[in-house]
């Protein structure tokens, strides 16, 4: 088998990427990742520079791994800021670095893209060792393989050599409601009253709200998308990744995938938000709104997306980065995992030194938060 490395998805065809891409993620499928690319979202001066590493059998790819070099750690959020600044104390270079995920998409998903049947440990060990070879190429500090499954962690300890962290984020999960009537069944009193007067609270908001899929968006609609994604970012004060030559991508490659939730006053949108959905998995990822309405955010961004979870039989939705508000809307909080290897041996002994204490903590963390769970005890 051949392992090869390549300066951007285009390299290689789309329907042997995505041959390997599984059921459930929408994130690492040719389009999604092409589109990144294509539209200056990554690539030179981004802080994230393609360097794909795949695996080939004769004509047949068996094997990928999405792959960028990094100049910081910017849109990664499994932060690694504290060994930057340790390798700063220690005088030696952290960055560049090489990072395994999809940017800007802190999303569980396949990040070891194997073709079925093939013998996983052999091929993860070559997109590893391509890996390292990368980054002996660039001298990179380390690999980053971040927002992995629980199979994709033990691949990774036990055959690539790297070492597992776990963090935490809020996730739903489907437990067989029949609707949403049911899910909120499972709440204790307090939290299902809450919940049924935020919903009642913005349905008396003269909004209407509507779901759709990227298809069935029109011009207007596509473009405040883009405006929402903007002024969110503004507010808080964060860099709009997304060029806005990634949203007219995603509508000409991928919009199937896309799953918008808009709220509208007089047919004009005033907020919404972006997700995206494959097979069993949903996905929230971006929102934004032009007028302000008390608890509208719940419902565009949580209690639209759950019926439709619920509705489609969908078994997980996740809905971003950290956010202790999700867990009274029923996202619970759940394991997320990495794996890690660093190339300077004090670094590397301090790091994994403290994985297992950090590891403790969030565990403890996760629990504690767990008695906050809106859902019935036991």
């Amino acid at each position: 088998m051949e392992v090869r490395v390549h300066a951007g998805v285009s390299e290689i065809p789309a329907a042997s990427w995505d041959a390997l891409a599984g059921d459930d993620d929408p994130f690492v499928e040719h389009a999604f990742l092409d589109a990144l690319e294509q539209s200056g979202t990554v690539g030179p001066g981004t802080g994230w520079q393609p360097v794909h590493v795949t695996v080939w059998d004769g004509d047949s790819l068996v094997g990928a791994l999405p792959l960028y070099a990094k100049d910081d750690s910017w849109g990664e959020f499994i932060f690694d800021f504290q060994w930057a600044r340790a390798a700063q104390q220690l005088r030696v270079p952290y960055y560049p670095k090489l990072t395994s995920m999809v940017p800007f998409t802190p999303a569980t998903g396949r990040r070891l893209l194997l073709r079925p049947g093939v013998d996983a440990p052999a091929v993860v060990a070559l997109l590893i060792g391509g890996a390292r070879a990368v980054a002996d190429a660039i001298d990179a500090s380390g690999l980053h393989v971040l927002f992995t499954t629980d199979e994709e962690t033990a691949l990774l300890t036990e055959v690539g050599g790297l070492h597992p962290r776990v963090s935490m984020q809020f996730h739903w999960h489907n437990e067989g409601y029949a609707d949403f009537d049911a899910y909120l069944e499972a709440f204790r009193a307090p939290s299902r009253k809450q919940v049924r007067r935020e919903r009642r609270d913005v349905a008396q908001s003269g909004l209407e709200i509507a779901v759709k899929t990227g298809p069935e968006l029109d011009d207007a609609e596509w473009a405040s998308l883009d405006t929402f994604y903007r002024i969110n970012c503004a507010r808080h004060g964060s860099q709009p990744y997304l060029t806005p030559a990634f949203f007219d991508r995603i509508r000409a490659t991928h919009a199937h995938r896309l799953v918008a939730v808009l709220a509208s006053r007089g047919g004009v949108p005033i907020a919404g938000s972006i997700n995206f959905e494959k097979g069993a998995h949903l996905y929230g990822r971006y929102w934004g709104c032009t007028e302000e309405t008390e608890f509208l955010h719940f419902e565009v961004c949580y209690y639209r997306l759950i019926e439709r979870a619920i509705a489609g039989s969908m078994r997980r939705f996740e809905a971003g980065a950290q956010g202790t508000h999700k867990l009274k809307r029923g996202l619970v909080p759940a394991e997320t995992h990495s794996a890690h290897w660093l190339r300077e041996a004090r670094l590397a002994r301090a790091v994994v030194a403290s994985l297992p204490r950090e590891a403790e903590a969030v565990r403890a963390e996760l629990e504690a938060l767990r008695e906050g769970s809106p859902f019935k005890r036991g």
